[in-house]
């Protein structure tokens, strides 16, 4: 059974309930200067393209793109809960988000990870992700590790 993905505002508080359960997860695998979030009061905030995965109504997974130049997007707050997990919503999303950036002329998607997300690193590479030199804020980070996809 398909998961319902629906685009939602920056300020949606299903968004925010899922954001906040991805920033726990992330705080205990890295340091506190390895986690990069979104700021929701930055101006920019309404570039960025947010989706919820509901699976019967409940808010399980969440997504975002934000442009980076009129290239290349990336994929941003990519989280599905663990016990919805291995249940191809995180593919949905993905696919969702990918098509989106697609119609908005974005020639690649890029995204950072990191190895103590092995999970995430593997559906990446699963997903035709190749990895790439860190860019933009990760450049300094040395636990960041970035990929991108040609769309």
């Amino acid at each position: 059974m398909a998961a319902e993905i629906v685009q939602v505002a920056h300020t949606d508080t299903d968004l925010h309930m899922l954001i906040h359960k991805l920033d726990e997860d992330l705080a205990q695998r890295y340091t506190a200067e390895e986690v990069f979030t979104v700021d929701f009061n930055d101006l920019g905030i309404e570039q960025i393209i947010f989706m919820v995965a509901y699976e019967q109504g409940k808010p399980v997974g969440c997504g975002a793109i934000k442009p980076l130049d009129h290239e290349y997007i990336e994929l941003k707050r990519f989280y599905v809960s663990p016990a919805y997990r291995r249940n191809g919503i995180a593919a949905q999303i993905l696919n969702h988000l990918e098509t989106r950036a697609k119609d908005m002329n974005y020639q690649f998607i890029r995204l950072e990870a990191g190895a103590p997300q092995p999970e995430a690193l593997h559906f990446y590479k699963k997903h035709d992700y190749y990895e790439i030199d860190r860019y933009g804020e990760y450049v300094a980070c040395d636990s960041s590790l970035c990929f991108e996809k040609r769309l």
